[in-house]
């Protein structure tokens, strides 16, 4: 299995499309696949907490990520492009051995980086040295060659690292993808700061801080957004030097459109990827009651369509 550098740039959060039968589509999975590359990311972070990873099984989770990798490949083989840099975990587990068994799965399946979930390590939020020993303890008996990655995932708790937690783990030499939730301007800072000169790059997760974060020498974005507004990610990170009054309004409309984060996702994001953009998914989730999903959740998904139909255009102008 071929594996890809970390590229730089914006990495959606798969979501994961099911049937009627609640089974995962995979048709729909590799019609997703498509729609990220199509609109330009540069990666896909597979597996996670979008994808509902708590809610699937160590099998399902594994063919999601084979779907993506195997779709990944198969379009840029058709295009003559770079494939996009595929990133997953899995890392739900709390037993080592069973984290182990799913981190070896996931990277077998084809990731060109395998992402822990930084609370799957010292579970009972002991220490931080109980925290680095758990590290060094878990990675010690994964294979040499597989890359890593890590994640602030926010459930079952967030489990921020602190600057010495994050130094212990630039200093493995193992780790090449950090996808940060901390949403801190000044925490954003310094952390970029600390992982200058190593392997290890940083994606912000938080919209908000996206553009700040960028400026600072962040190398992209991973979050929830890219599932209804790829092309204006794609274009903030790649004219945000060049154009620094267009990204700043830019940054401005993303900002207040994240907000609706705090709806029923990922079902909004399953609706709007049908309904708008005419994807053959259904919005069955397993994380979230579709009857949470109501008549003010697709007001606002209309909304969020009609803002994007605007800024396509105004991002299309010189």
């Amino acid at each position: 299995m071929e594996r890809h550098a970390i590229r730089n740039g914006i990495y959606p959060t798969m979501i994961t499309p099911y049937t009627p039968d609640g089974t995962i589509d995979e048709e729909g999975v590799r019609e997703l696949t498509r729609w990220y590359v199509h609109h330009g990311c540069t990666g896909i972070f597979a597996s996670c907490q979008s994808s509902e990873i708590f809610y699937l099984t160590q099998k399902e989770r594994v063919r999601l990520v084979q779907l993506v990798k195997e779709e990944a490949e198969m379009i840029a083989r058709e295009s003559g492009r770079d494939p996009v840099t595929v990133v997953a975990s899995g890392h739900v587990s709390d037993d080592r051995d069973a984290q182990l068994e799913e981190l070896n799965a996931v990277w077998e399946a084809g990731a060109d980086a395998v992402v822990l979930i930084s609370n799957r390590l010292d579970i009972e939020a002991r220490s931080e040295a109980a925290w680095a020993g758990d590290l060094e303890s878990l990675i010690s008996r994964l294979p040499e060659g597989m890359r890593l990655g890590i994640y602030e995932c926010p459930y079952p708790y967030k489990r921020l690292l602190s600057k010495e937690m994050l130094q212990a783990v630039a200093d493995t030499g193992r780790f090449y993808f950090f996808k940060d939730t901390c949403c801190s301007p000044e925490r954003l800072k310094e952390r970029i700061a600390q992982l200058k000169g190593s392997r290890l790059k940083l994606f912000n997760a938080n919209a908000q801080t996206l553009l700040y974060s960028l400026q600072c020498g962040g190398y992209g974005y991973s979050g929830v957004m890219v599932n209804f507004q790829p092309k204006a990610y794609v274009w903030m990170y790649d004219n945000y030097r060049q154009k620094r009054r267009k990204a700043e309004q830019l940054q401005a409309l993303l900002s207040m459109s994240a907000f609706s984060e705090s709806l029923a996702y990922p079902v909004t994001a399953k609706y709007y990827l049908h309904t708008y953009e005419h994807l053959g998914i259904t919005h069955l989730s397993r994380s979230r009651d579709p009857d949470c999903f109501g008549s003010y959740d697709r007001i606002a998904m209309a909304q969020i369509k009609c803002l994007n139909d605007g800024m396509d255009q105004w991002l299309a102008q010189e």
